[in-house]
């Protein structure tokens, strides 16, 4: 794809050349992330004044900002250097004042006694008087087209006002050129939106306050220009990944079939359905790069187990990653009794098998004895070969760094790669951060999974806690206790792991309770929770290193203390611990009064709901998209018009309208695709511009 096109290049030129910017205001205006003439078209205003001429202030509701044509009359200077410069001026009803703070000889040319000028300012009362202080605008007789009925508010930065801002604004709407047009035409006639040019001119010349609105046609039109050419990007970078050769990987389903009637009970319709679109993805020329989100106890594991026996029915080979040894462990645990009852053999490599052990599992990997590898990333080494790699199953997105999932492509050259998070992410958060995968979600619980009883209780009760739960314990039952922080900083009053494990250890028996942090070795920590699995430990005190897939059947009840201070997705994540097995189960969250509104809301939108997508909608609701997901290494796109959460239906549509546009024309090489290449390089989508010139 050759350069930027010609018709783009007033828009990426120097600042400076537009009136009334130089080099000092070029540099103020990066702080509103404007560099270029392009980024002040999509500085959009956020409010507007009504500047129409009114004929006196008499009778309105003062303060108010008014424009109305005035007589001047006597000038009044300030009696003390501090003192107001007064000028006394008369409309077609009444007189008033207008003031200035700062005054002197250019007030008289500007406002000469016996002349008509029209002022436009905010108007308020001082001892009973109507008074204007430094008006807005002043102009002559005839001046007055120049002032728009409906002025823009923009935002601004320390050494820019409204009126430079505008000006500048108005240059660069000229220089604007008229595009061919990159929306489907049966999308842009059935929303009535305008032509990209006609719609900065409709948002930058509002003519009321319905124009400022998000939904106003030619701000949604906008927004979806920046959508369509992020989902454009992504659906590029998908183009060209499929474009690597996979391979068809089919099973005949015996061996799935085996399990499936091992199974106590029938899978939900979201795994049924999960499955038949991976099997379809794996069965097809093209690599599978599939997402599934699942909320926690959806059945995740049973779904990447089936996908996984697709690669072995087709005499292949699957490897399951998981991001810490005790959730390799768990995944084996999970799996094997499973597999075991379709006769295949699964095994596990974790940095901890060494020796003879380690090299036999090797050959018997190599061999393609080990039909399925669970493992940590120490299945990345050099020396793990296996005989033919086909499905890769990546669990917890965000703890495998993009490049990991490469290297993991490079043990099977054309393996498909499923990638597994209990993270449930809102559909707008998912579009953008996900959008060049293909995403399956389940959202059903399976059948026996019992609700959770979700608590709050004032830290005031942690006696009668700790009574009910010596109760519990001598009923049989196991608790975790979870803390904030392990060691006590000096600046935060908070109990420390080891503190509460003491007392804990204290009141209900010395070898009841177990503890786990962050700062113990490895071995020490696995050891503690070998322990509790088995149920030698009765109580767990631990941070939050049981967040992520632990899974103790016996474990009924889950206290969380300072619970405040824990975020909502966190939250859900530690409240799945529990609820895995026969018996009801409690989920107490521990907060010292008072609470914030923020804590509030999110403690009481847990009690109320165990829906991790909801929750999930919470979450990003109170916290913002880059918070959710950290936005250093979030990825995600900053849109300027566009608003992710609130706009998600349109990002949807943006996202197939790219993948349709991509399927019909993958060169961009129609009158539409070539309108697209103009609005890339207008969105600075460079990544998306090399992918083109590549392919």
């Amino acid at each position: 794809m050759s350069g930027r096109p010609e018709r783009l290049f007033p828009l990426f030129g120097a600042l400076t050349a537009l009136p009334g910017i130089g080099e000092k205001t070029a540099q103020a205006l990066a702080a509103l992330d404007v560099e270029a003439p392009r980024d002040l078209l999509f500085l959009l205003p956020y409010s507007g004044i009504d500047r129409r001429l009114r004929d006196t202030v008499q009778g309105k509701d003062l303060p108010a900002t008014l424009t109305v044509s005035v007589e001047i009359g006597a000038h009044r200077p300030p009696r003390s250097r501090t003192g107001a410069y007064r000028i006394e001026v008369t409309d077609a009803q009444h007189s008033f004042e207008l003031v200035y703070f700062r005054g002197g000889d250019y007030l008289k040319r500007l406002l000469p006694s016996g002349a008509r000028r029209v002022v436009s300012g905010r108007v308020e009362l001082f001892e009973g008087r109507a008074q204007m202080v430094h008006p807005d605008h002043v102009l002559a007789p005839g001046e007055e087209a120049d002032l728009p009925a409906f002025e823009p508010v923009y935002p601004l930065t320390a050494g820019v006002t409204q009126k430079l801002l505008w000006r500048a604004l108005s240059a660069a709407l000229e220089r604007a050129p008229e595009l061919p047009e990159w929306i489907d035409a049966a999308q842009k006639a059935k929303e009535d939106w305008p032509d990209w040019r006609a719609a900065l001119q409709a948002v930058h010349r509002p003519t009321g306050p319905r124009d400022l609105a998000p939904e106003a046609p030619a701000r949604v039109r906008l927004a979806y220009d920046e959508f369509f050419a992020h989902q454009l990007t992504l659906a590029l970078a998908r183009a060209s990944r499929r474009a690597q050769p996979g391979r068809e990987t089919r099973g005949d389903g015996a061996l799935r079939d085996r399990v499936l009637t091992a199974l106590p009970y029938a899978p939900t319709g979201a795994q049924t359905r999960a499955i038949s679109e991976i099997a379809g993805d794996m069965g097809a020329p093209e690599r599978m790069n599939r997402l599934l989100q699942g909320d926690v106890g959806s059945g995740k594991t049973l779904v990447a187990l089936l996908a996984l026996l697709v690669a072995v029915e087709a005499g292949g080979q699957g490897v399951m990653m998981a991001p810490t040894e005790i959730l390799a462990r768990q995944h084996l645990e999970g799996l094997q009794p499973l597999a075991a009852s379709a006769g295949v053999r699964v095994e596990v490599l974790t940095g901890r098998d060494k020796g003879r052990e380690r090299r036999e599992k090797l050959a018997a990997l190599a061999s393609g004895e080990v039909q399925i590898l669970v493992g940590t990333h120490a299945v990345f080494q050099d020396d793990v070969v296996f005989q033919d790699l086909r499905l890769a199953v990546v669990d917890e997105q965000h703890r495998f760094g993009v490049n990991q999932r490469l290297s993991l492509g490079e043990k099977g050259p054309r393996a498909d790669v499923l990638v597994m998070t209990a993270t449930p992410i809102p559909r707008s958060l998912s579009l953008a951060q996900f959008g060049d995968m293909d995403v399956s979600v389940l959202d059903e619980k399976p059948p026996g999974r019992k609700p959770i009883r979700t608590a709050l209780t004032s830290a005031e009760r942690m006696e009668e806690v700790v009574a009910h739960l010596s109760q519990a314990i001598a009923e049989g039952r196991q608790a975790y206790w979870v803390c904030p922080l392990v060691d006590e900083s000096e600046s935060i009053d908070l109990t420390a792991a080891e503190d509460r494990f003491r007392h804990l250890r204290a009141a209900l028996g010395e070898g009841q309770v177990g503890l786990v942090h962050g700062q113990m070795p490895a071995a020490e920590k696995d050891a503690a929770m070998a322990r509790f699995v088995v149920g030698e430990t009765k109580v767990l005190v631990a941070t939050t290193v049981i967040e992520v897939g632990v899974n103790v059947p016996n474990a009924s009840i889950m206290v969380i203390e300072r619970a405040e201070w824990f975020g909502l997705a966190q939250l859900h994540q530690l409240r799945g611990r529990v609820g895995r097995g026969e018996a009801a189960s409690t989920c107490l969250l521990m907060y010292r009064p008072p609470l914030s509104e923020g804590g509030e809301k999110r403690l009481t939108t847990l009690r109320e709901t165990e829906d991790g997508f909801r929750i999930a909608e919470v979450d990003l609701e109170m916290r913002g998209a880059g918070d959710l997901i950290g936005t250093a290494q979030s990825g995600l796109p900053r849109f300027r018009v566009a608003d992710m959460e609130a706009q998600a239906g349109l990002m949807q549509i943006a996202q197939s309208d790219a993948r349709k546009l991509l399927a019909e024309d993958p060169a961009l090489t129609s009158p539409r695709g070539q309108a697209a290449r103009h609005l890339l390089w207008l969105m600075r989508q460079d990544r998306a511009i090399r992918l083109i010139s590549v392919g």
